[in-house]
C-alpha cells in the first residue's frame, strides 16, 4: 500500500520524483531493519505461549474446554505454541494493514513519524507478520508429527506436511474449511509481500494493482481465527473483543476508498472518463465496505458476535483420527 513514485495532482508519477536505481530498497537492508521488529514479535509471542500455558495448567483454558483430551500442558506444548505465533501473527498483520491504509489512504494533518519512517515500518512488520505465520504453520505442522504416533516417522512426515500445506487434505470438523482459508492467506501473504522488492521489473503499477490483494490476506486470516481460533470459539468476550479491533481496519479502508490518495483512483463520476464497468466495481467496493462497517457497528452492539454456546457437557474427541498403517 505504498508506492516508491509520488503521484502528483492528477495522479501520475512525476519524472522529478522517480527514486533513482541506487535508492531502490532492498530485501536485505529491510530483513537487518526488521531485526528490532521480530525481536518484539518473539517477546510477545513467548508472553502470549506462557499466558496460554497458565490457563491450561489452571484448568481454564478453552482449548481445553473444546478438546477436553488436551488438558495436558507439557504434551501440548507445541501447539500452543503455535497458537501464540498465530495470534502474535495475526497482530502484527493488524498493525501491517493499519500502517499501509494509513499511508495509501487521506493524508493526516500530522503523522506519528516521517513518511519514510512509516513506510519503512510498513515493509519490516510485513516481513515479520510472515515469518509469523509460516512458525504458526510449522508448529501446527510439528504437532501433527508428535500426534501420529500409529504410523512410522515418514508416514508421520508426509501426513503433517499434507494436514497443514496441501489445501482440503485436513479433513476433521471446523478445520475443512478454516486449515484451507489460513493456507490461502500464507500462501498469498509471502508472494504479495515480496513483490515489493522486484516491483522496479513488474513495473509500479502493476505491483500497486497486486498490493491491493493484501487486504484478502488479512480478511482470511481473521476469518480463519474465528472459525478455527478455539480462544474465541464461544461467543464471549474474546471473540467480541477480536471483532471490535476489525471496526478501525474497516473504517481505514472505506476512508482509503472513498479518498484515496492518488486522483486517479478516486471515483469522480460514470462519465468522468472512466470505463462504466469500472466505476460500478470502484462503486459497488465502496457500497460493500461501508455494509461491512455498519455490520461490525451491529455486532458490538448487538453482542451477536457468531461465537458458539460453551456446552454443559463438552466433546471429548480429538482433532482427527490418528492414520494407521
Amino acid at each position: 500500500m505504498t508506492s516508491d513514485m509520488r503521484p502528483d495532482e492528477n495522479g501520475a508519477a512525476s519524472p522529478g520524483r522517480r527514486r533513482p536505481p541506487g535508492d531502490r530498497v532492498a530485501l536485505r537492508g529491510d530483513l537487518r531493519s526488521a531485526l528490532p521488529d521480530a525481536t518484539a514479535a518473539v517477546v510477545v509471542t513467548a508472553l502470549v505461549f506462557a499466558f496460554l500455558y497458565a490457563r491450561m495448567e489452571s484448568g481454564s483454558s478453552d482449548t481445553v474446554a473444546v478438546m477436553p483430551f488436551m488438558d495436558d500442558a507439557g504434551t501440548y506444548w507445541m501447539y500452543l505454541l503455535s497458537q501464540a505465533f498465530g495470534w502474535s501473527g495475526l497482530l502484527w498483520a493488524w498493525g501491517t494493514v493499519m500502517l499501509g491504509l494509513l499511508l495509501s489512504g487521506p493524508r493526516p494533518a500530522r503523522l506519528p513519524a516521517s513518511r519514510q519512517v512509516l513506510e519503512r515500518w510498513h515493509r519490516t512488520t510485513s516481513l515479520t507478520t510472515m515469518a509469523l505465520m509460516s512458525a504458526h504453520a510449522l508448529m501446527f505442522a510439528a504437532e501433527l508429527v508428535r500426534y501420529e504416533t500409529k504410523v512410522d516417522w515418514a508416514e508421520r512426515l508426509w501426513v503433517a506436511f499434507a494436514d497443514t500445506f496441501v489445501p482440503g487434505w485436513y479433513d476433521s470438523g471446523t478445520g475443512r474449511i478454516a486449515i484451507p482459508l489460513g493456507q490461502g492467506a500464507l500462501y498469498l501473504a509471502v508472494p504479495l509481500g515480496l513483490l515489493f522488492y522486484v516491483r522496479h521489473r513488474i513495473g509500479a503499477n502493476t505491483w500497486r494493482r497486486l498490493h491491493r490483494f493484501v487486504i484478502v490476506v488479512y480478511v482470511l486470516s481473521v476469518w480463519h481465527t474465528l472459525l478455527y481460533g478455539t480462544n474465541v470459539w464461544y461467543g464471549e468476550w474474546p471473540r467480541t473483543v477480536l471483532w471490535l479491533l476489525q471496526l478501525p481496519v474497516a473504517v481505514m479502508l472505506l476512508l482509503r476508498l472513498l479518498r484515496p490518495a492518488r486522483r486517479a483512483e478516486r471515483l469522480g463520476s460514470p462519465n468522468g472518463g472512466a470505463t462504466r464497468p469500472g466505476w460500478w466495481l470502484r462503486g459497488a467496493g465502496r457500497v460493500a465496505v461501508g455494509a461491512v462497517v455498519i455490520g461490525l457497528v451491529v455486532v458490538m452492539v448487538s453482542g451477536r458476535d457468531g461465537g458458539r454456546d460453551r456446552p454443559t457437557h463438552p466433546p471429548a474427541t480429538a482433532p482427527h483420527a490418528q492414520e494407521t498403517d
